[in-house]
């Protein structure tokens, strides 16, 4: 059975986001914790990316080393933000639905 971790990152909380968000997801994947690690970030989150240089050489090394890490388009639209977050290599389309199916498919989800 393939297992996911599924981690919905919104706080703009730095500390949060380096010693959770980034330092979990990448162990997960890297030491094979799971099998899969998707991080879906929205809000706040977003912000924070697109104006800290060390979030993101974070998150592109998570992409490099196989975290699968997706930002939502309206949030990213809405902060001014797209550009900084493709520049990190992020898949960013709307993800209402992605984060519906989600939920509909009993996933556990940690929420930060």
């Amino acid at each position: 059975m393939s297992t996911c971790a599924k981690i919905l990152w919104t706080t703009d909380n730095k500390e949060t986001a380096l010693n959770m968000v980034c330092l979990y997801a990448h162990n997960a994947k890297l030491k094979s914790w799971v099998d899969d690690v998707q991080i879906l970030v929205w809000g706040a989150s977003q912000k924070l990316i697109s104006e800290d240089k060390e979030l993101q050489e974070k998150v592109k090394a998570m992409i490099a080393d196989g975290v699968e890490v997706i930002a939502c388009q309206k949030c990213a639209e809405n902060l001014g933000v797209k550009d900084e977050l493709q520049a990190c290599d992020m898949n960013i389309y709307y993800t209402g639905e992605l984060l519906s199916s989600w939920i509909k498919e009993g996933s556990s989800i940690i929420s930060v």
